[in-house]
């Protein structure tokens, strides 16, 4: 099969991007994905995204860990937007459809703004912190005295609360009350990646929550930057939750599989 791909970056995390509009990769099999993921023997990314036909929006993102695993990924959903536009489905906005539901996203100047589902609850765990902003997130409020994010990811992620289902792991170190730094070890991957939209969205919905007054949160990742803006629903949850940074093309080309 001939596959005709391209390849995006939302910060650092990177996509195969497929234009399945007419079903012609509904076939692609889990060990096809993972191939086509692999950074040594196929074209390399963190994760494979369909953009497929939906009735009840403009497009479904059908989205694959590196692994073959699914899931709700951030940084995925804006780039689909960014490629969404650019195979003209939609122009500068959108409603599409993903495995978490219906979310609306707007494009502009490269940038993308993404709108996440509420979220209900931020549960404490000693120190700690655990969130789902449509993949589960735990995060740990992070010193320099800490070790690498890969190693302690491991440790948590196949600790006995989590080795079956699985879950992300984020470094929050607080820059200023409204600056922060991520750093994130993401299931599926099963390795520290440049980036994570929906590990972002976490790490800032805590420092909002442990900020009173603070709607709006800076975020630097290793792949670049992010800010998180949300409204507090007085109850321990948020609404209006947005997720806005760069969608990037990196290169188009083709591969047979």
């Amino acid at each position: 099969m001939k596959i005709d791909f391209v390849k995006y970056q939302g910060t650092g995390n990177d996509f195969v991007m497929l234009d399945n509009m007419s079903g012609k990769y509904d076939s692609l099999n889990i060990s096809q994905i993972q191939f086509l993921c692999d950074r040594k023997l196929g074209i390399g990314a963190d994760g494979l995204i369909k953009i497929s036909k939906d009735d009840s929006a403009d497009f479904y993102v059908d989205y694959f860990n590196a692994d073959g695993t699914q899931s709700f990924c951030g940084n995925g959903a804006r780039c689909s937007t960014a490629f969404a536009k650019k195979i003209g489905i939609i122009d500068s906005s959108t409603r599409f459809n993903a495995i978490d539901g219906f979310h609306k996203a707007e494009i502009s100047n490269g940038i993308v703004r993404l709108e996440m589902l509420d979220v209900d609850k931020i549960d404490r765990i000693n120190n700690d912190y655990f969130v789902d902003t449509g993949s589960p997130h735990y995060v740990h409020l992070s010193s320099n005295n800490d070790m690498d994010i890969v190693t302690y990811g491991k440790m948590i992620r196949y600790s006995e609360d989590y080795v079956k289902e699985g879950v992300n792991v984020n470094y929050l170190i607080e820059k200023l009350n409204i600056s922060i730094r991520v750093e994130t070890y993401e299931r599926g991957v099963e390795d520290e990646t440049l980036s994570c939209g929906t590990g972002v969205t976490a790490c800032g919905l805590i420092q909002m929550a442990n900020n009173a007054g603070i709607n709006r949160v800076e975020v630097e990742t290793k792949g670049g930057h992010l800010s998180v803006e949300a409204q507090a629903d007085g109850n321990g949850g948020f609404s209006d939750i947005w997720l806005s940074g760069p969608a990037t093309e990196v290169f188009h080309g083709a591969i047979e599989i």
